[in-house]
């Protein structure tokens, strides 16, 4: 029976995307943040599961991809979709849509890859779905804002996604946030793990203190998070120990 758990909690994050996708198509944004936020907690929850248990299966890791593709490639492909639609008419509006197909690139990628046991190379479709959710949920919460009327224009989303979608793909190497382990690439990556705890308490500080919505935290710790593996990647002396 503990085989099936790891594959159930994957099966829940599925469900969640799937759900998240109803939400979006319906104008529903936030919720549909919510619903991709829950689909991340099942996402972590099934490999530690699969962890503790000793329950690894080709069937759950190719049913780990597929799910990851609906939850974090259709789903904030539709969210920024549905997020330039409420101000822009056109064809300008699918633009966006490209972000679903360089997340299943992405994830097909890392299956085959071998390089990616302790970094990534590129951008994972988790963190830039997540990027694209959490921005929407600020954009529909806090419509008057600065942020939010950079998002009516007609570029912003569609740079957004490309600039993301191409981040996805890219042979940038980033580091993964776990700790732990006695690997080389846990060495040299320690001080970009703790810079961003560091930054994420920061972004959990400026969001209290500045009354923002909770969204913008998430939002700002996973940009601090890219932006410190592109200064690492653009110089890097920073890499040494």
């Amino acid at each position: 029976m503990k085989k099936h758990i790891p594959n159930a909690i994957t099966s829940m994050n599925l469900l969640c995307g799937v759900i998240g996708v109803i939400f979006a198509m319906n104008g529903r944004v936030d919720t549909a943040f919510l619903l991709m936020l829950a689909a991340a907690a099942c996402d972590f929850c099934d490999g530690l599961a699969a962890r503790l248990l000793n329950a690894y299966s080709p069937v759950g890791k190719e049913l780990d991809s597929l799910a990851d593709v609906v939850s974090f490639g259709v789903l904030p492909a539709l969210i920024l979709y549905q997020l330039m639609s409420y101000q822009v008419r056109g064809w300008l509006t699918c633009i966006p849509l490209v972000f679903a197909v360089f997340a299943a690139l992405r994830l097909a990628k890392f299956n085959i890859d071998e390089r990616q046991h302790d970094t990534f190379l590129g951008l994972p479709a988790p963190a830039a779905a997540m990027i694209c959710g959490s921005l929407a949920y600020y954009v529909y919460h806090e419509p008057f804002t600065v942020l939010a009327q950079g998002c009516g224009t007609v570029w912003f989303i569609p740079a957004v996604a490309l600039v993301l979608s191409l981040l996805m793909v890219c042979e940038i190497p980033m580091f993964t946030l776990k700790f732990g382990g006695k690997s080389q690439a846990d060495l040299v990556t320690r001080f970009g793990r703790i810079a961003i705890l560091c930054m994420a308490v920061i972004a959990v500080i400026i969001t209290l203190v500045a009354r923002l919505n909770w969204s913008m935290a998430i939002l700002m710790t996973l940009v601090a998070y890219l932006l410190v593996n592109l200064v690492f990647w653009l110089f890097p002396a920073t890499r040494r120990k």
